[in-house]
């Protein structure tokens, strides 16, 4: 389809290009040809002065020889800047198309990928309360106590339905995310972000230190708590039992820099260039008992980092643990 449409749009560039250049070439033509004829015109006039009639008609039409031969290396001069243009502005053309579409080709594969993953995702949990329920209703002794399971379970599956519908709505009004800019204190921030998961962190007998000295940068509160929410809850969810968070800052180049450091088992080397993609998640991350994501999560930082005008960079390795650095402007 984008091969057809950049075939067209290069018609049509091309058409332009060469209907610019024939008029151009037109008006050339013709005004060389005026000039070179009245030069031959005022030159036959001063000599028709001094000649006789005979030596006057040979200089004549020795003159008009030449003013045809001028003429028609100019037309084939013309012809071949032309076809130079047709070669040269055809694939130019073809360039420009392809550079015109690309951001469109994008986006279409993104949506019809963000689409797919989607209801591969959606699809699961639907499952699990399909087949519980059709399970439940072909059981005649359902007792009490597992009709309170099933119910159990299927509110859990819709908390993961919830959750994934709240991700996917936040990822799709990017963008057009509204938020409002204002001086925040960057160590409250963090520290609201770690109080949120305190309780998770406890449970796993994980020890956070945040230091993070008091810093303003212009943003929005509640967006830059979620940011580093999801920063602080991926390092616990992905650290072993009774290991470390650290949480540190450094200013640099009129920009602060936030890290979040875990002990975990790491990211491998050729995940790292995709984790910040939409619904990706490693193999590690999917096997994990309990820690299963819907791979939003980063996908979400980053785009609530560049709202910010900021970005996330991560530095890991498998064994060795992982760390997340949000660099945002200060003031």
């Amino acid at each position: 389809m984008f091969h057809s449409a950049a075939l067209k749009l290069t018609v049509w560039y091309l058409a332009i290009i060469m209907a610019i250049s024939l008029i151009f070439s037109g008006l050339l033509y013709r005004v060389s040809s005026q000039e070179l004829e009245h030069n031959v015109n005022r030159q036959l006039g001063y000599f028709n002065n001094f000649l006789g009639p005979n030596d006057f008609n040979v200089y004549n039409s020795m003159r008009q020889r030449q003013l045809n031969e001028d003429t028609a290396n100019l037309r084939a001069s013309l012809v071949f800047f032309n076809f130079l243009v047709l070669a040269g502005g055809g694939a130019a053309s073809y360039w420009l198309a392809r550079r015109t579409l690309e951001p469109i080709e994008s986006a279409l594969v993104a949506q019809s990928r963000f689409a797919a993953d989607a209801s591969h995702e959606l699809r699961t949990p639907l499952t699990a309360i399909q087949a519980e329920n059709e399970v439940a209703l072909r059981n005649s002794r359902l007792t009490k106590d597992e009709a309170i399971r099933l119910v159990k379970s299927n509110l859990e599956e819709v908390a993961k339905l919830r959750s994934l519908s709240e991700g996917l709505l936040r990822l799709a009004n990017g963008a057009e995310q509204h938020i409002t800019m204002s001086p925040v204190n960057i160590d409250e921030v963090v520290q609201q972000a770690v109080e949120r998961y305190a309780k998770a962190a406890d449970l796993k007998k994980i020890t956070i230190t945040s230091r993070v000295p008091p810093a303003k940068i212009t943003g929005d509160r509640d967006a830059l708590v979620e940011l580093f929410s999801i920063l602080v809850d991926n390092a616990i969810k992905y650290s072993d039992k009774s290991t470390r968070i650290n949480l540190s800052s450094r200013t640099r180049n009129k920009r602060l820099e936030i890290k979040v450091a875990d002990q975990g088992q790491g990211i491998a080397g050729a995940d790292l260039p995709h984790i910040f993609e939409r619904f990706y998640r490693t193999d590690a991350s999917r096997t994990r008992s309990g820690s299963g994501g819907y791979g939003l999560g980063l996908a979400i930082a980053k785009q609530i980092a560049e709202l910010h005008k900021g970005y996330i960079t991560v530095e890991s390795a498998p064994g060795k643990g992982s760390a997340f650095s949000v660099s945002l402007p200060l003031g």
